[in-house]
């Protein structure tokens, strides 16, 4: 596995996040206060050109004086937009790193919950909160931290600056923008309620969608599709309806905010001219009335900015709220690390459901690393299920050792560090490719993607491997879902990997080279393929025939010579091109 987490101490407080990036955010402070004090020095600018202009009418000033003053205001600039640049680059990054914190917690929690608490959320509503959430979290953190220097400081400088030329004036004018925060904050419960209604309705829109997907055939055997599609209708007429009131709630309001914040430049126009005129408070010149109202113009248009950061921040409140209860991380990382190169002795294994017959039993063999064991048998033979039972989600008879430990007496943690396990179904999460390998680790998902043969197809798609691939990965074809499960897998190497059906609906050119990539990547690994295409058995170190409960543990070529079954299988997919199933 490429890339290290970072290990996180108590990964349930927000406060948390902020102090594992205290450095990013020292430099984002330095060049924060550097680049919004230095804001202030465009409208003084400003009124200084203005007031050239009037002297070189005036004949006072001649042009070169305007063009001198015009260089010092865009070198003065070009200095403030580098500290601009520099902050929102390490604004950018501090994102990027909780973002990758947060879904690395996220995902541990969700591997070590127990399947039937998973159980108790639909697939739709699990989605929805453990993956998008952290994203509005994320976003409500970095806004947060953007806008105590964009609009916090900067306001307090346009504020001083106002204060300097004319202080009644500036209590006057300011009377408004604290209007725009009171209106935001009285709003506070109605955007959050209305955010998480978009939330909840969201949530249950994946969920009807996804049933809608997978129980199609069903729905139209039994004739239900036009109840099906009515109640989906129903689901999506109710998200459209709260999507739209959640956005009216939170970005119609802006005008409004801005509206109410820019009332005080009547009062600015009219007590600033009597200043200008002499009969004011303040004697002012133009320069001094345009710098004064350029200063409240840009404050005014602030305040609106941080209403409406009101918001946003109160939507990120209302996503890690739903989130908070999967942040926790209590056991150190390096408990699910993998571990090293190991051997796998199975000795008399068996397994029944309970109160059923056995579903195999008294299977017996050994591997080393880099050995790939086939596994196969006809139809429903008990393959998945002796993939599964490596999981230890049942009790087994039998012994299963792993670098000389048994598999029954180790912890969760210890589990998830020894075995890898790609299933039949890929179950993939609502997020792009990139995500869905890496999991939250650093690494380059390209080479896990190219060892599948999937790296061209990716290229192809429209935001490449950042594309989304939907609830359960429907945006993708089975085969698509099925290796990137498999580069999933290959990213998180462990010392057994147990792989069910990894060469779902892909030629055997492509199969062929799929393979020889496993094997590098796999050297010190013991891999269980559970396949029902045969055609690279041949070059497999062993071979487990299932059939009728009973495991044959052989080679292939032994097994064509003593299992009249195994070679009709064989022969029959070289024939057909090694697609068919006993």
């Amino acid at each position: 596995m490429e890339g290290e987490s970072r290990r996180i101490e108590k990964p349930e407080r927000i406060a948390t996040y902020f102090h594992m990036e205290k450095w990013t955010l020292a430099v984002i402070t330095v060049t924060g206060i550097f680049y919004n004090v230095g804001m202030t020095a465009g409208p003084w600018f400003e009124g200084q050109l203005a007031q050239r202009l009037c002297d070189i009418i005036l004949g006072k000033k001649v042009f070169a004086d305007m063009v001198g003053l015009a260089l010092l205001y865009v070198a003065v600039i070009l200095v403030v937009q580098t500290m601009r640049y520099m902050k929102r680059l390490f604004v950018r990054r501090f994102a990027n790193h909780i973002n990758r914190d947060m879904k690395q917690v996220l995902y541990r929690s969700l591997v070590h919950k127990k399947k039937e608490e998973l159980e108790k959320e639909s697939a739709g509503a699990m989605m929805t909160r453990a993956i998008s959430d952290v994203d509005v979290c994320v976003e409500g953190m970095r806004k947060f931290t953007t806008e105590i220097f964009d609009t916090g400081v900067v306001m307090v400088a346009y504020l001083v600056m106002l204060f300097i030329y004319d202080w009644r004036l500036t209590l006057l004018s300011m009377c408004f923008p604290p209007a725009a925060y009171f209106i935001a904050e009285k709003l506070k419960k109605t955007v959050s309620r209305c955010a998480a209604a978009g939330k909840e309705s969201a949530g249950r829109l994946n969920e009807a969608t996804l049933d809608r997907v997978e129980n199609a055939l069903t729905y139209r055997v039994y004739g239900q599709d036009e109840n099906r599609n009515a109640d989906y209708e129903i689901c999506l007429a109710d998200y459209e309806k709260k999507a739209v009131s959640a956005n009216i709630w939170e970005n119609a309001m802006q005008p409004l905010y801005q509206i109410i914040s820019m009332m005080g430049a009547v009062f600015i126009l009219w007590f600033g001219g009597k200043n200008v005129l002499g009969s004011g408070w303040t004697a002012w010149d133009i320069a001094a009335f345009t710098t004064f109202l350029s200063c409240f113009t840009k404050l005014a248009a602030k305040s609106s900015k941080a209403a409406k950061l009101f918001n946003s921040v109160q939507k990120a409140q209302v996503s890690w709220k739903r989130i908070q209860p999967f942040m926790q991380d209590a056991e150190p990382e390096q408990d699910i690390t993998a571990g090293e190169p190991a051997g796998l002795v199975v000795s008399g294994l068996s397994f029944s459901y309970q109160g059923g017959p056995p579903v195999f039993q008294e299977v017996s063999f050994s591997a080393g690393p880099g050995e790939i064991i086939g596994v196969t048998g006809p139809v429903a033979c008990g393959k998945s299920t002796l993939g599964r039972v490596f999981l230890q989600e049942s009790d087994y008879q039998g012994s299963i050792r792993i670098g000389g430990r048994e598999l029954s007496v180790m912890t969760q943690e210890e589990l998830s560090g020894m075995v890898g396990y790609m299933g039949h179904q890929p179950e993939l999460i609502s997020a792009d490719i990139e995500e869905n390998i890496l999991l939250g680790d650093e690494g380059n998902a390209l080479k896990y993607l190219r060892a599948v043969r999937m790296e061209e197809e990716t290229a192809k798609m429209p935001e490449g491997i950042h594309t989304l691939v939907g609830n359960g990965g429907v945006r993708l074809s089975g085969g698509q879902q099925a290796r990137i499960a498999l580069a999933r897998t290959l990213c998180h190497r462990k010392p057994v990997m147990i792989l069910d059906d990894p060469f779902s609906a892909v030629d055997t050119e492509t199969e062929k080279e799929i393979m020889k990539n496993l094997r590098e990547l796999a050297r010190d690994s013991v891999v269980l393929l559970l396949t029902h295409r045969l055609a690279l058995f041949p070059e497999l170190n062993q071979v487990l025939w299932m059939s009728d409960g009973r495991v044959t543990v052989s080679c292939h070529e032994t097994l064509m010579r003593t299992s009249a079954d195994y070679a009709a299988l064989y022969r029959m997919q070289e024939k057909g091109g090694g697609h068919h199933e006993a």
